[in-house]
Formats: C-alpha cells, structure tokens, sequence
C-alpha cells in the first residue's frame, strides 16, 4: 500500500522503545545525515495511515516520499543506498534472491533477539518491544 510522505525526504519508523533499536538507528543517522529522517513509530506512524502497528513491530518501515514502503533488511540496505554508504548491498538484496532471502531471515532473527544480542553490546537495554 501507497501512503503519501509529508516529508520532502524518506522516513524511517522504528521501535522508539527499544534501545537496541535506538542504538542503531543512531549509528544509521551518523551516516545518513539529513538524507533520512528518523521517528519511532509510536509517534509518527499517524502520518502514515496505511502503516499499522503490527508492521512496525514486525520490522522498521522505510517510506519514500512517493508513498512506496520496504520494511526489515531491505529497508536497511535502501536506506545505506540513500545515505550514500553503500549502494552494493541494495544492489545485491534487489538482483541476488538467495542474498534477498537470507538477509531477511538474518534480519527477523536479530529482531527477534534484540534483549539478547543487546546483553552483549555494553548499552544496557532493559527492554525491547
């Protein structure tokens, strides 16, 4: 589903009350600059009627001005292409159907294991939605 972008740019929704999730898209908005706007879905996702709750839960949500939407690892790998980061991983995700394949069932494990994987990275996540 098409839903119109009132930004003049692509918006990413992720967890807001996730620290994981908070601690990477820091890391993204580093390196993307002003070229993606970033808002957790619990605030912004009124702006984007067509998105639901249940989507963004499931994985975070790329919205390009156009209203068109990719979600989970290709949402990432857009949106490197977008910062300028990289366009290689786009590339592959979009013309290579196993990398496609496995970088969304990499992607669902880690978003599955975000409490877990978060023990590791020293943030001190207490929570993960």
């Amino acid at each position: 589903m098409n839903e119109k972008n009132i930004h003049s740019g692509p918006t990413m929704l992720y967890d807001g009350d996730c620290g994981f999730c908070q601690r990477w898209i820091s890391r993204w908005q580093k390196k993307n600059g002003a070229n993606i706007e970033y808002a957790p879905h619990q605030e912004a996702r009124k702006n984007f009627p067509g998105v639901s709750e249940e989507d963004c839960k499931e994985a975070i949500q790329l919205i390009m001005p156009d209203g068109s939407r990719t979600s989970g690892a290709h949402a990432i790998f857009k949106a490197m292409e977008i910062g300028g980061s990289s366009w290689l991983l786009h590339w592959l995700y979009e013309h290579m159907r196993f990398f496609g394949s496995a970088s969304e069932v990499g992607y669902q494990w880690i978003a599955h294991h975000r409490l877990f994987l978060s023990k590791f990275s020293g943030d001190g996540v207490k929570k993960c939605g």
